[in-house]
């Protein structure tokens, strides 16, 4: 299993030049990939605008959306920055789609969240012809970037299974990541595709100490109520804790797992790199 990393792109006092620094210093290794989070309604960096800052800097590892929220955005404009990510770092993006579950976000750009889950599914449609055609450009390579589904209902596992390269898991214990990896294999089976699909997962972690982490866990999930505390006990705050996990999923059959930090330390790059390398 491949081990990624996120960059602190929604964590408190982030700043341009450490989300720059953090890409070009896991770029070193011992990282496979370097990952972002979406939210509009939230001090944080846009996604997309993030990778690509991180794919002038980096040239190894692969550059991940876990997830871009597509509904949230105009199908075609998504194409061409996604294609554009794509170009710049020369074939490495990784675009991660799903329906998001904030409806903030979706007021705050004044689209109906109700229609979200089908709005997604012509996405993924047009997205792929607008690659496939070269009809907004910069050319992509091949069939454009890998793309990834996210979601936990059955309509989501359909539309990866239709359209996607694979799936990617909001998080979780490795025996949640294994039922929903379950459910993935057997939509790529019904769908009669080829292979397996592609299988990423995700994990918090905070490892200096303190309960910052936690704090923005609870404040970056408070819309889901009291869930937000079970989000927060999750944050993975030793060295035990994060091999335990990553062990968990290896056996759970992820191809790649990427540990987003939730603070906005440095040193916590290091200190994972450390414990994973």
């Amino acid at each position: 299993m491949r081990i990624g990393v996120g960059i602190p792109t929604t964590t408190p006092g982030a700043t341009g030049r450490l989300v720059v620094d953090w890409a070009q210093r896991a770029d070193e290794g011992p990282f496979t990939s370097i990952g972002v989070l979406d939210r509009i309604v939230y001090h944080s960096y846009d996604p997309l605008t993030a990778l690509a800052a991180a794919a002038a800097v980096t040239e190894r590892v692969r550059l991940v959306s876990m997830v871009v929220i597509g509904p949230l955005r105009n199908t075609i404009l998504l194409a061409k920055q996604a294609a554009s990510v794509d170009a710049i770092s020369g074939g490495r993006l990784t675009l991660g789609l799903s329906i998001g579950a904030r409806h903030d976000d979706y007021e705050a750009v004044g689209v109906d969240p109700g229609d979200r889950g089908v709005r997604l599914t012509e996405q993924l449609g047009a997205i792929r012809d607008a690659w496939e055609d070269r009809s907004v450009g910069p050319d992509v390579a091949g069939d454009g970037p890998r793309l990834l589904v996210g979601g936990a209902s059955g309509e989501a596992f359909l539309r990866m299974a239709r359209y996607a390269n694979g799936y990617v898991h909001g998080g979780g214990p490795p025996r949640a990541f294994a039922a929903a990896a379950a459910r993935a294999r057997a939509a790529w089976v019904e769908a009669e595709r080829p292979g397996e699909p592609e299988l990423w997962g995700q994990a918090y972690f905070h490892l200096g100490g303190g309960d910052a982490g936690a704090a923005y866990l609870r404040d970056y999930y408070a819309f889901t109520g009291a869930f937000a505390d079970r989000i927060a006990a999750g944050n993975l705050t030793s060295p035990a804790a994060i091999k335990d996990l990553v062990r968990g999923y290896a056996d759970a059959g992820c191809d790649e797992l990427v540990l987003f930090p939730t603070t906005s330390d440095p040193d916590e790059l290091r200190r994972l790199a450390e414990v994973v390398g």
